[in-house]
């Protein structure tokens, strides 16, 4: 069905769209995501270590070919891409090819080895890492009506919304599968075109992973109300599709998952990939007290990344492409072991 576009209202999915990729859209602003609100690749470095770690063991299980590439989608102003080109170690560095895919114009002072394109690479061996992008790609919402019949929720540039027809086609049978709504008021977003994006992201590895971060959450654990929200100068706000704010909405994950992927929580991850957040011995504040001080400041970082409750329990869906022997937990080399709440696609 088309949006509805008469007197200004439209579905949240084209207003989104607009308000964060249109000519002066939230994205295109100088500022950057980073003067609005702060994800685990402003938190600390020891995020970007991590994705270099993942990076070179994914480059010594693919029998370190001749080029090993780094995807940044959804770069924002390529902190984390510059971060783990920064963290690789020389013999992986000296063969990295590091991408960074956004809309917005290259950002002064961007290592120059950094290629900067607003379209994925094709073709490429390596990671393809997503830190919260899939929830910023535009979703339509729903709301179940009196009649208890999910419609699309259409909106104003002001905010202002009203239930519009019921869904039909492929998005009435996205939310029975993925989202199904039992009662009046209750919420979803369609994260069909999620599973769209997620699709074409993997679509541009021969060989290798792709990982998708995000505020997630799964089937059977749905919030009742949808998680549309936004954010402004660092504080969550009404979502607003007049460009002045962030839109986001949470990711359902499961829904993105192709056949072989592997979903588990960041804390999960990071622990596997050597960030534990455990404070250092005080027997070392008296034989090494900067060493103290630094390994200190490390374990907050770390104890914020992983934390319940907050970062730690952002989602990651992993997805091999390639993979030799077709096992994910083979090729990491244990990243999976011993992780309680991970489970097959």
């Amino acid at each position: 069905m088309a949006d509805e576009a008469d007197g200004g209202w439209r579905g949240w999915r084209a207003a989104a769209q607009e308000a964060l990729y249109g000519p002066d859209g939230f994205y295109r602003r100088t500022e950057g995501p980073a003067g609005h609100f702060r994800t685990s690749v402003h938190a600390s470095p020891l995020f970007a270590g991590a994705v270099a770690r993942l990076l070179c063991r994914i480059d010594a299980a693919l029998g370190r070919p001749a080029e090993a590439a780094f995807v940044d989608m959804g770069a924002g102003r390529g902190e984390l891409a510059a971060g783990v080109l920064a963290a690789l170690p020389p013999d992986v560095a000296a063969r990295a090819r590091v991408y960074a895919v956004e809309v917005a114009d290259r950002p002064a002072g961007l290592d120059e080895r950094i290629e900067w394109r607003d379209e994925l690479p094709e073709g490429v061996t390596g990671l393809l890492f997503a830190n919260e992008w899939l929830d910023n790609v535009p979703v339509d919402v729903v709301e179940a009506g009196p009649d208890g019949v999910p419609r699309l929720v259409l909106v104003r540039r002001d905010g202002t919304e009203r239930l519009g027809e019921p869904v039909a086609g492929a998005r009435a049978r996205w939310l029975e599968r993925w989202w199904p709504l039992s009662a009046e008021g209750h919420r979803a977003e369609i994260g069909l075109p999620r599973d769209t994006a997620w699709a074409a992201a993997v679509a541009a590895l021969d060989r290798g992973l792709a990982v998708a971060v995000d505020y997630a959450h799964r089937a059977g654990a749905r919030p009742p109300f949808g998680t549309l929200t936004g954010f402004r100068s660092g504080r969550q706000t009404a979502p607003v599709p007049d460009g002045s704010c962030d839109i986001t909405a949470h990711v359902a994950l499961d829904a993105c998952a192709l056949p072989g992927a592997r979903l588990l929580t960041q804390r999960a991850a990071l622990h596997a990939l050597g960030i534990s957040g455990a404070r250092p011995p005080l027997a070392l504040a008296s034989t090494a007290p900067a060493a103290y001080v630094r390994a200190l400041a490390d374990a907050a970082a770390a104890a914020e990344l992983t934390a319940p409750g907050g970062l730690g329990d952002f989602g990651w869906l992993l997805q091999p492409v390639g993979i030799p022997g077709g096992s994910l937990g083979g090729l990491l080399g244990g990243l999976l072991v011993d992780v309680p709440d991970h489970e097959e696609q």
